[in-house]
């Protein structure tokens, strides 16, 4: 079998190389106020969590790319999913929604140079898209969460590199909730951690997604009503069923582990719970297992 560096068209498949940024000082002097914290960082408690998920995604068998993201000058440049999308044969560069995080698709752009990674393509002008509005539900179905954070045109502009390549995109409207300043990604209330099951709160998908779903023949985990705010459906699936969440949402694990998953939770008060940035936000997947290999 040929040896991959990168791709991977799923949410689940075996994770074997991943994107990381540590907290830099843009994170730990952020001000709350304006990058929508609820309090500010502290410095070396954060770099202490960060380390920590670091080492559980080693343990999981993923090679961590630390080095490569160069500083841009963004506190939320440590969430490395949102700027870029990796795919089968290259990245795609995205085009951030949040004002104050304009600066890192250039500097996702520069570490996939680094890594070797071919660039596929970059939105531009009104486009608009994050990683956390793009969940694969299987390698060849990208959902995509239209709200504040990605638009239309965004998803006309992942079409026009994706559908040539077989990929269908389906839209996803996302409901106001909080408002434009609040994260809302379409990953903020569903996780795929397996080609059949998916953790989810219903409350903030449309009925139609959650019958596509149910179509599909996902099982759907419910996350418990009172975890939502500590960011529950946020879970990082590093193999099928094999995940690492925030720690603290006692009953949404219980509920995972009936439907046989392996659950292994992080600290994430800092690097987490303050900034509204999950494992699944704290991580770019570049290489995981296609579905099925069972290697």
């Amino acid at each position: 079998m040929e040896h991959r560096a990168f791709g991977g068209q799923t949410m689940y498949g075996r994770l074997r190389r991943v994107l990381v940024r540590p907290p830099g000082d843009a994170f730990a002097s952020a001000d709350p106020d304006v990058w929508h914290y609820t309090e500010r960082p502290d410095a070396a408690r954060a770099r202490d969590e960060h380390e920590r998920f670091v080492a559980l995604l080693e343990d999981s068998g993923a090679v961590v790319e630390r080095e490569a993201l160069p500083s841009c000058g963004s506190a939320d440049a440590l969430y490395t999913h949102d700027p870029g999308l990796v795919v089968d044969d290259g990245a795609i560069v995205l085009r951030m929604g949040k004002p104050l995080r304009a600066a890192e698709p250039a500097a996702f752009a520069s570490a996939m140079t680094r890594l070797e990674i071919p660039l596929l393509h970059a939105l531009d002008g009104e486009a608009r898209a994050e990683g956390g509005d793009v969940l694969w539900l299987d390698e060849r179905t990208l959902a995509v969460g239209l709200g504040f954070r990605t638009n239309e045109a965004g998803l006309e502009g992942l079409a026009s590199v994706l559908a040539p390549r077989s990929v269908t995109l389906v839209p996803v409207p996302l409901p106001w909730f909080r408002g434009p300043e609040a994260c809302l990604h379409l990953m903020s209330a569903i996780s795929v951690l397996d080609r059949d099951l998916a953790l989810v709160h219903l409350p903030l998908l449309p009925a139609t997604f959650v019958r596509l779903l149910e179509s599909r023949g996902f099982r759907l985990v419910r996350v418990a009503e009172d975890e939502f705010d500590t960011m529950a459906p946020n879970v990082l699936a590093v193999g099928p069923r094999d995940c690492v969440a925030i720690d603290g949402n006692p009953e949404t694990r219980r509920r995972l582990e009936a439907a046989g998953c392996r659950v292994r939770t992080y600290v994430g008060r800092e690097i987490s719970l303050k900034a509204e940035g999950g494992p699944t936000c704290l991580t770019r997947p570049l290489l995981r297992d296609a579905a099925g290999d069972t290697r």
